[in-house]
């Protein structure tokens, strides 16, 4: 007999501002928790150093999680120059020191052009990343280095917004990025290129796909509105964002509720002045949003993932 999964339906996306000091799997569980809620699930991890918006995904939307995975992601961070670790991180231990105090401002901005845009950058020993099962930070852990193939990334925007020179000198740098760029490799290269070594001393998620730190929210204010009985009365205004705000940017297509119902049945749909190709958003005239549809190459839009109504 299957079991019977604890917890009640609950349908959307949370937008977390993760407290530094917090794994992404303590927080999810923390907020689904709170929320006394069936089934959860985060999109893509957030290291326990770093604080920032960490979009949880609650029932229907877990199947749209992807979409905020393969998102584009934006970062505030601070270096420190002259240190570097084992880990890329202030976690870790020291692995050498240089005087920085020779560095100016001018020629860290000119280190920091060279990872602008496509680059190639090999991951941190201390990522997530998995070696025949095994993510590895635990192998980084054992003392085991395994030789990683560089991945290319994307940097849309990077820009040094302060530097404070001294001997450990430190500077504040704001990226816009693709999905699987780490930030505790961009400052470990930003050392070699200085030639001085340099690690992550704090790091913080400014904005993940179309969320960003103005639509998130804590943990504290979550167990405040949980302990003053408010949390239930929040959901519906605001707290819990859309399963299809994931989905920003995909085309719209529109369905007839006869359309819609045998899209629901499995069917491919005609559908009028659909795109040529590609993924789309599926909701109905009325607004309702069904899921993510595909167009065929008859123009037809045929169903991919689907939300399922009454949960």
């Amino acid at each position: 007999m299957a079991r019977r999964r604890r917890g009640r339906p609950l349908n959307g996306i949370l937008v977390l501002d993760k407290p530094r000091g917090m794994s992404s799997n303590q927080a999810l569980q923390t907020a689904k928790r709170l929320f006394f809620a069936a089934k959860a699930g985060h999109t893509g991890s957030l290291d326990p150093l770093a604080s920032g918006v960490l979009p949880l995904c609650f029932g229907e939307a877990t199947k749209f999680s992807q979409y905020l995975l393969d998102a584009d992601k934006a970062y505030a961070s601070t270096f420190v120059l002259g240190v570097a670790t084992t880990t890329g991180d202030a976690e870790g231990e020291v692995l050498t020191t240089q005087d920085a105090s020779a560095l100016d401002a001018s020629q860290v901005e000119a280190a920091l052009g060279a990872f602008r845009g496509a680059i190639e950058q090999v991951p941190s020993m201390y990522s997530a990343i998995k070696r025949d099962g095994q993510p590895l930070y635990k192998l980084a852990r054992q003392g085991i280095e395994v030789e990683r193939e560089p991945r290319r990334v994307v940097i849309n925007h990077l820009e040094m917004r302060d530097y404070r020179p001294g001997t450990r000198a430190e500077v504040d740098v704001y990226l816009e990025c693709s999905k699987g760029t780490y930030v505790r490799s961009l400052a470990e290269d930003l050392g070699v290129a200085l030639g001085c070594g340099a690690h992550v001393c704090a790091l913080r998620r400014t904005r993940s796909g179309p969320f960003g730190l103005e639509d998130s929210v804590s943990l504290a204010t979550l167990e405040a509105l949980k302990n003053n009985d408010q949390l239930a009365e929040m959901q519906g205004q605001g707290l819990l964002q859309p399963a299809d705000s994931a989905l920003g940017a995909l085309p719209l297509v529109k369905l007839t509720e006869s359309g819609g119902f045998y899209m629901r049945q499995g069917q491919p749909v005609q559908v009028p002045n659909a795109p040529c190709n590609g993924m789309v958003r599926v909701a109905l005239e009325s607004g309702e949003f069904l899921g993510v549809g595909e167009i065929l190459d008859d123009g037809r839009v045929a169903p991919r993932r689907l939300v399922v109504t009454g949960r």
